[in-house]
C-alpha cells in the first residue's frame, strides 16, 4: 500500500456512508473550495465514467485547456485520483492539503470518511491551482455522493446506468437511476448516454423537476463505428472522426458521449479528433506490453490484456471486445478473473456465456471472492474453470493450456496489483 493510502486508512473511517452533511461542514470549514473551482463537468453513471472523464480531458487538453481531473479508485498510487492542470498531484502538496483537512475536522469536532477526505483534498488543491476546466467523477451513486456538493456545474454527464453496489443503491434499476440523476442541476445541461427506457424515464423526470435541459444519445445525437473510425451525428453536424484510442466497441459509445460534451463546451473538431487519438486510460482493455507478466506472455507468443470491469454491464462490454478480436485474429483465449466478494460474479460470467474461454480464478489483497468459489460460479455458467494461488501461477497455467490471448479481469483492485508489479507499468 502506498504511503498516502496508509495515512488515510489510519486516520479516517473506512465505511461508505452516503450523506452530504459531513462533506458540507468540512468544506465550509475549508472556505468552500468547491465554489472556487474552474467550470466543472460532473460525471456519473455505472460504467464508462472513468473512460468518459479521460476522453473529455484528452479533448480539452488537445484544445489547449488546462484541465483538472478527479477519478476513483486509483490503481497503484493514491495520487492518480487527483490531476492538477494535467499533472498528477505531488506527495508534498497532497500531504499539505490532507494536513489542512484534518485540522479543519478537528476544528469542527467531526470526522469524515476516506472518500470525503479525498474529495475535499481534490477540491482544495484544485481551487488553488489555476486551470480552465475541472472534470469530476462521482464516486458512488450521485445524489448523496461527496462530489455532489458542487451546486453549479457547467455540464452534467450520465454514462450508462446499470445495477451495481446493490448494498448501497438497491437492486431496482429505477432507484439506481434516481441516484445517478441526482447530479442534474438547474440550468446545467445534462449529456446522457444511451439508456434503457426505465432509466431514461427517471432521468427525464429529474431533469424536468430541476430544470436541466438534456442532450440524449439516440435522440439528440448518436455515434457509431464505421470504416474503422467514429462517426458522430447530431441535429447540426455530421463528423467523421478517428476511433478512440481505447480498446473495445463500447468505447465508441463512451467517445460519442465525450464528443457531445466537448461540443457543448465549444471545443473544435480538430481538438476532438486529436483528443480521441491521444486518450489513455489504464486497465480498460489495456494491452500490456511491459512488466513481468507481459514479458512472460510475449515469450509464449501470447497477447496479454488487462480490464478492470466488474459487473454484468462490464461483462457484456468485455464479451463484445473479445468477440471483435476473435473475429479479426482467432486465438485460444483464457481469462484470469478476480472479483470482490460483493460483486455479481454470476451476472459477470453470464454475460460471457457461450464464448470459448478457459477461466482461471485468483484472489487479491482486500475483500476478494475466494478463488474456489469464483471458479464454481464460472463452472455453473458452462466454463472450464480452476482456481490458482496467484496471477503469476494463473498466467503460467493459461500459457501451458495454450492460450494465445489472456485477459486479466474482474476488478480494478486486481488490475492495480498487476500494474503495480513493475514501475514501468504505473499509471502517470
Amino acid at each position: 500500500m502506498d504511503p498516502i493510502s496508509e495515512r488515510l486508512r489510519a486516520r479516517h473511517p473506512q465505511r461508505i456512508d452516503l450523506s452530504l452533511d459531513r462533506m458540507r461542514a468540512l468544506c465550509a470549514a475549508l472556505g468552500n473550495p468547491q465554489d472556487r473551482l474552474p467550470p466543472v463537468v460532473h460525471v456519473a453513471g455505472t460504467n464508462g465514467k472513468g473512460s468518459t472523464v479521460s476522453l473529455i480531458r484528452a479533448i480539452a487538453e488537445a484544445a489547449g485547456l488546462r484541465v483538472h481531473a478527479y477519478t476513483s479508485p486509483h490503481l497503484v498510487r493514491f495520487n492518480e485520483r487527483i490531476r492538477l492542470a494535467g499533472t498528477l498531484i505531488g506527495d508534498d502538496q497532497l500531504n499539505d492539503v490532507l494536513d489542512r483537512i484534518e485540522a479543519a475536522m478537528a476544528e469542527i469536532g467531526g470526522e469524515a470518511t476516506v472518500f470525503e477526505s479525498t474529495t475535499a483534498a481534490a477540491f482544495l488543491a484544485m481551487s488553488e491551482t489555476p486551470a480552465d476546466l475541472a472534470v469530476i467523477e462521482v464516486g458512488l451513486g450521485g445524489s448523496l455522493d461527496a462530489t455532489n456538493i458542487i451546486d453549479r456545474p457547467l455540464l452534467s454527464v450520465i454514462t450508462p446506468v446499470d445495477l451495481d453496489h446493490a448494498e448501497f443503491l438497491g437492486d431496482r434499476i429505477e432507484g439506481v437511476a434516481a441516484e445517478k440523476a441526482g447530479i442534474l442541476k438547474a440550468g446545467a445541461r445534462g449529456v446522457v448516454a444511451r439508456q434503457s427506457e426505465a432509466v431514461m424515464a427517471v432521468i427525464e423526470r429529474r431533469a424536468a423537476e430541476v430544470g436541466s435541459p438534456l442532450t440524449v444519445m439516440g435522440v439528440d445525437y448518436d455515434a457509431w463505428a464505421e470504416r474503422g473510425g467514429l462517426v458522430y451525428q447530431d441535429q447540426e453536424r455530421f463528423l467523421d472522426l478517428p476511433p478512440p484510442a481505447l480498446s473495445g466497441p463500447h468505447q465508441f459509445d463512451n467517445a460519442g458521449v465525450a464528443v457531445a460534451a466537448a461540443l457543448e463546451l465549444d471545443l473544435s473538431e480538430a481538438a476532438i479528433a486529436a483528443g480521441l487519438s491521444a486518450v489513455r486510460w489504464p486497465a480498460r482493455m489495456q494491452r500490456l506490453t511491459a512488466g513481468p507478466y507481459a514479458e512472460k506472455a510475449q515469450a509464449a507468443d501470447a497477447e496479454l490484456w488487462l480490464d478492470g470491469g466488474h459487473n454484468p454491464h462490464a461483462g457484456r462490454a468485455l464479451a463484445r471486445s473479445l468477440a471483435e478480436r476473435q473475429a479479426r485474429a482467432p486465438r485460444p483465449t483464457a481469462l484470469i478473473v478476480g472479483m470482490l466478494e460483493n460483486k455479481d460474479a454470476g451476472g459477470f460470467f453470464e454475460a460471457l456465456k457461450g464464448m470459448e474461454l478457459q477461466v482461471f480464478t485468483v484472489g487479491f489483497d482486500g475483500a476478494a471472492a475466494e478463488p474456489q468459489a469464483l471458479a464454481a460460479v464460472a463452472q455453473g455458467r458452462g466454463f472450464g474453470a480452476m482456481p490458482a494461488g496467484s496471477v503469476d501461477e494463473a498466467l503460467d497455467r493459461a500459457l501451458a493450456w495454450g492460450a494465445g490471448r489472456v485477459v486479466i479481469c474482474g476488478s480494478l483492485y486486481l488490475a492495480g496489483e498487476v500494474l503495480g508489479a513493475d514501475s514501468k507499468t504505473w499509471p502517470v
